[in-house]
């Protein structure tokens, strides 16, 4: 049993080829699979709103023609992976995949930590991602510079409120 279920957790590597928005990305695997993956433990500001723009600029020099590594299993109700996104820093492109994109995006102050998710991530993840958030906060970084930025999650339903 064990056998048949270790293929499902592998992890994935692929080039980035295009980005929707600064937590959801398109990856063609090796076997020119093309896959959208939405970042795991995060959210980022729909396009029309503040910072909107900037993370999806901030995703784009992080990832775009980069090969990366996808570590998670989960499909979301859109059909799109969930997973952490590994890249090789930009200044070594020759280094592994060490780079969690989505913890760099918290890092730059562009994106929340999804706590309506968060006990998808393992402890450590959850610690990190959150302790990201609030350093970025701290420092008034990106979207916090702004005196109340409003979460995508309350901005994507005071939109669909409008349309109703």
């Amino acid at each position: 049993f064990l056998l048949f279920s270790l293929p499902a957790f592998a992890d994935v590597t692929g080039v980035v080829v295009g980005f929707a928005d600064g937590d959801t990305v398109t990856v063609i695997e090796a076997d020119k699979t093309q896959n959208k993956v939405r970042l795991a433990g995060i959210d980022a500001p729909e396009k029309a709103q503040s910072f909107g723009q900037r993370a999806k600029q901030r995703m784009s020099t992080l990832v775009f023609g980069k090969e990366v590594r996808l570590e998670g299993d989960k499909r979301d109700r859109y059909g799109r992976t969930v997973a952490k996104v590994w890249v090789s820093p930009s200044d070594c492109q020759r280094c592994t995949k060490t780079l969690d994109a989505g913890l760099a995006m918290l890092t730059s102050g562009l994106v929340w930590h999804y706590k309506k998710y968060q006990n998808e991530q393992s402890p450590e993840d959850r610690e990190r991602y959150a302790f990201a958030e609030n350093e970025a906060r701290s420092k008034r970084a990106g979207l916090w510079s702004e005196a109340n930025p409003i979460p995508p999650w309350d901005w994507r339903k005071s939109r669909r409120s409008v349309y109703r």
